[in-house]
């Protein structure tokens, strides 16, 4: 399994992207997103994606350079539809359309769909923690295909829909909470089929509905479980709720509609802390409150207390100056796509 610095990550993905005939502008903010993704960790959403997105583009299913239009908008609202193109260029230029919107109106809301896959949430409130503001983002698959079990079935009928939110605050790394509302996101199953790991349990149940620890288990039929162990069912509430936002508020509905194309719909709220308290006073006061956190005594096990995003930054750092481990089925596919594409001396894969 190579390690790699996430520079030449991103050149690989770039230059993958590109030659798939993605323009360059959106390569870039793909590349972007998916590094981002590798350097806090959360390997499932970072390079392994690429082979996928880039089959997405030759199906159809993702359209570079796909317009970005506003069909519905008021001075604090704005619903948007990506005409499916990349879900990271589409909501990234949402959120910042919001950001603007909550400079003038002091909060201010969207709804985004037909985009591609969106990514790690937490990249698109982290953006409005940089400027000030609070920000929180659903985001949810539309009627595309299903991964998850209602708490005490085992048919999958809900997205993972996950929920993310950034607050301002003068610590080195961000504060922010982003989690899938299932015990795990699909793509962490996916990470451990292709490095041939077996999974804990209660992240999956079989077809049978039976508890497991292999991850091919999810590949023939068996659901993703709620998060929240035994206590399920509030993972599952908290599922629900944002399903309602992300898939009914953005007029993508339930259920699947079994057409392959994965079709995230978010939804997303900006506030201006100013608007409420004095800014650099609310920031102060998170990084206490952060620092409050880290001084409890760590039980049984642990060797200290995070704040919330704390663990992503302390990644970065690392991986910034060590690199990225990149499982050998992954690398495969991306040396398999530069010598389809001609590219794999230009690579040096």
């Amino acid at each position: 399994m190579p390690r790699v610095l996430p520079e030449r990550l991103a050149t690989i993905s770039d230059t993958l992207l590109r030659g798939a005939g993605v323009p360059a502008e959106e390569a870039a903010i793909v590349t972007r997103h998916v590094i981002d993704a590798n350097l806090a960790g959360h390997d499932s959403h970072g390079i392994i994606q690429i082979p996928t997105y880039i089959e997405r583009v030759e199906k159809g299913h993702i359209v570079p350079g796909a317009p970005w239009k506003i069909v519905q908008e008021s001075a604090a609202t704005t619903v948007v539809d990506g005409h499916w193109g990349f879900g990271y260029v589409v909501n990234e230029r949402a959120m910042l359309h919001t950001i603007e919107k909550a400079e003038t109106a002091n909060v201010a809301a969207a709804t985004v769909f037909r985009q591609g896959h969106i990514g790690r949430l937490a990249s698109y409130p982290i953006m409005a923690a940089k400027r000030g503001m609070i920000a929180l983002i659903t985001a949810d698959s539309g009627r595309g295909p299903k991964h998850v079990a209602p708490f005490g079935g085992r048919e999958k009928r809900l997205g993972t829909n996950p929920i993310a939110i950034a607050m301002p605050s003068d610590l080195d790394g961000p504060f922010f909470v982003d989690m899938a509302t299932s015990a795990v996101a699909a793509g962490k199953i996916k990470l451990a089929i292709a490095r041939g790991q077996q999974i804990p349990q209660g992240w999956i149940i079989d077809s049978e509905g039976r508890a497991t620890t292999d991850p091919m288990d999810f590949e023939s039929g068996g659901p993703l479980l709620t998060l929240g162990g035994t206590e399920g069912y509030k993972g599952y509430g908290l599922s629900a709720m944002i399903e309602v936002f992300s898939g009914i508020l953005t007029g993508l509905g339930h259920g699947v509609e079994p057409t392959g194309r994965h079709n995230d719909g978010c939804f997303m709220a900006v506030f201006k802390v100013s608007a409420f308290r004095d800014l650099a006073t609310f920031r102060a006061e998170v990084t206490e409150f952060a620092r409050y956190l880290k001084q409890t005594q760590p039980a049984e096990g642990f060797e200290e207390v995070f704040y919330p995003g704390e663990i992503e930054h302390r990644n970065a750092e690392v991986r910034a100056r060590e690199g990225v481990e990149v499982e050998d089925a992954t690398w495969n596919a991306l040396k398999a796509l530069a010598d389809r594409f001609g590219l794999a001396d230009t690579l040096a894969l």
